[in-house]
């Protein structure tokens, strides 16, 4: 029997009535935007992730239920074999029916543990799709505010916990609860009294164990808390590896982990005390039974009120006790344990996501005959629990054209790029690309018409063809020759035994900063954008190689509108436009020229460059003084 897993619901191909894009619909009407999933019971949303298994999970439990049932009738044949031999009967037969039975049950459990693995291990899997479905479709603010290593171990470590829980736990705690009581039956069928001496001693352990399970739900979801930011403050650290060398920070960062470390382990000791005590309990309770029911037993076995084969098959019940019994704990306590992994699975469900990046490729509309416009209405935003970023930026970039953005670091220039990626969306205003509202736009159509080279130039494990490719998987091998041609990387393959097939270690370790961003250059120029947006891209880069990227984005500004940040002004002195920026405003615009004539700020910053002469300088610097004007230090 097998059972298909489930495409993520929230994959645009399993569910076509999806919520529009924020901001989509009708010109005019107010953004629609999905309700967040309601929160819901722990147990019931455990047994959600159950339902699609149901039918073989019944099947399981089936298995179970008749290896049970084996067991449950082999002290019926055991009493029958003692009251033969009692009498000098032939109990041959009785004894090849034990036999067969003992097999029986042994390959039905061997058979239920298959199948409920195999289960369990499905579970899981869509368990851990649904999960990275939804973190790499997490919004930019909401990745920006968790730690990246809680977020990963709610895929490896929760989900482990939960695959025990939706499948062993369930099977277990049903196979427990049913053959308890299919026992009881042929208890009750021996003795009455004795069932209810059995049943006395288990009921009052069976109170004291409400009160513990749900410490061991409590302790769990401290320690995968714990685990949590154990991953996440290694990923820190192991992401900055040769910061931390650099400046001999391995004794905090191990202290840092430690505390982590410690927190877990504390967790887990509360964890195992509470579950210490249920398995302590446990025994006691049946060792209870087992005793109470031998003295009343033999009482009534001395008073000649029950026969001594009787009171050997009823003991033998109660031994056969201790497995069911067993596995009800030990079920209740995989779900516990897995209650608590369901709350931060769940957790990532209602965090909000992009809804609309799996537009696919075949929708996309036809590339524009020339570069599109872009424009900024009024645009404001603020970071959470921060100052405005942006306040009321208007300006226009003609289409096939180069504009700079410049200022002082945190004038909002690299937010621009942010908000016009829709990494992020303005507290008012607008965005428009080709008279176009991006607000309207999926943000898969948004981003696939621009080309965004970040600050830090990211390179993705794996080897230089990998990243080239990685946003132009279609990329003719003339295109990428062409590209490595523009940003002078050429050079570099060719010296490289394996070429393209060169693996450049983990985040680019083994290519120089220059390298890095050249290669992160020439990724954007592959995807033939229609607009390009530069972020510092010629930072780590020698002279030579800086004019040769001025060549590669005059020829690519022919075909696309290219926005570049730079504070390095000698590469925007050419630029068609230059926008200076300042506390989140736009001070001035115009060229390099017109500028440094009337903006006092952009003329500082070229004289600090030595773009401007030391005499035109001074001498603005003192009209400056006489108007009253006065300028802080300046940072470049």
């Amino acid at each position: 029997m097998t059972t298909t897993s489930q495409t993520p619901a929230t994959t645009p191909a399993a569910a076509p009535d999806a919520p529009a894009p924020d901001g989509a619909g009708p010109e005019g009407a107010a953004p629609q935007k999905a309700p967040p999933p309601q929160e819901q019971a722990p147990l019931r949303t455990l047994l959600s992730y159950a339902r699609p298994h149901r039918a073989v999970l019944f099947a399981t439990l089936l298995l179970v239920l008749a290896a049970s049932a084996s067991g449950l009738v082999q002290p019926l044949v055991a009493q029958h074999v003692l009251e033969v031999l009692g009498d000098g009967g032939d109990v041959t037969n009785a004894v090849l029916l034990l036999g067969a039975l003992v097999v029986i049950g042994a390959a039905l459990t061997g058979m239920q543990s298959w199948w409920q693995q195999r289960t369990s291990e499905r579970v899981v899997r869509q368990v851990r799709r649904d999960t990275v479905f939804r973190l790499v479709r997490l919004r930019v603010p909401e990745l920006d505010s968790r730690p990246t290593g809680d977020l990963i171990a709610r895929v490896t470590s929760d989900s482990t916990l939960l695959q025990n829980a939706a499948t062993e736990g369930l099977v277990m705690v049903a196979n427990g609860v049913l053959t308890i009581a299919g026992a009881a039956v042929l208890m009750g069928v021996v003795h009455l009294g004795l069932l209810g001496v059995t049943v006395g001693v288990l009921l009052s352990v069976a109170l004291v164990m409400t009160y513990l399970l749900p410490r061991i739900r409590q302790a769990v979801t401290r320690a995968q808390e714990s685990i949590g930011a154990v991953s996440a403050s290694l990923e820190r650290t192991l992401g900055a590896a040769r910061t931390v060398k650099a400046n001999g920070a391995e004794g905090r960062e191990t202290e840092d982990a430690g505390r982590a470390i410690e927190g877990a382990y504390q967790a887990g000791l509360v964890g195992a005390r509470y579950a210490a005590w249920v398995k302590i309990l446990s025994g006691v309770s049946l060792q209870a039974a087992f005793l109470a029911v031998l003295g009343v037993g033999g009482a009534l076995v001395a008073a000649g009120e029950l026969g001594a084969p009787a009171l050997i098959a009823f003991l033998l019940y109660v031994f056969y006790l201790a497995s069911p019994i067993g596995s009800l704990v030990a079920g209740l306590g995989m779900l516990q344990q897995g209650l608590g992994a369901v709350g931060r699975i769940e957790e990532v469900k209602r965090m909000p996501i992009e809804e609309d990046v799996d537009a696919p490729p075949a929708s996309a509309p036809p590339r524009p005959a020339v570069p599109p416009a872009v424009a900024f209405e009024n645009v404001g935003f603020s970071y959470p629990g921060r100052g405005p970023a942006l306040r009321d930026v208007s300006y226009t970039v003609t289409g096939g054209t180069q504009t700079a953005l410049v200022g002082l670091s945190g004038a909002g220039k690299t937010t621009m790029f942010a908000l016009l990626q829709r990494f992020h969306e303005p507290s008012s205003g607008r965005i428009l690309i080709d008279g176009v509202d991006i607000a309207t736009l999926p943000r898969a159509e948004v981003r696939r018409r621009i080309a965004y080279v970040e600050q830090d130039a990211p390179v993705m494990a794996g080897t230089l063809e990998d990243n080239l490719r990685y946003a132009a998987t279609g990329a003719s091998a003339e295109d990428i020759a062409e590209a490595l041609r523009v940003t002078r990387l050429d050079t570099l393959v060719e010296r490289l035994p394996d070429g393209l097939r060169t693996a450049v270690g983990n985040r680019g370790v083994t290519l120089s900063g220059g390298e890095r961003q050249r290669l992160a250059i020439a990724r954007a120029l592959l995807r033939k954008p229609e607009v390009l947006l530069l972020d510092e891209a010629t930072a780590q880069l020698d002279a030579r190689n800086e004019h040769a990227l001025r060549e590669a984005v005059d020829q690519a500004s022919l075909r696309c509108t290219v926005l570049l940040i730079a504070h390095r002004l000698s590469t925007v002195t050419e630029a068609d436009q230059i926008v200076v920026m300042e506390h989140g405003r736009v001070r001035a615009l115009g060229g390099h020229g017109a500028l440094v004539e009337s903006d006092a700020l952009y003329r500082e910053l070229a004289a600090s460059q030595l773009l401007v002469g030391e005499e035109e300088s001074g001498a603005d610097d003192a009209a400056d003084e006489e108007e009253g004007v006065a300028y802080g230090p300046v940072q470049v």
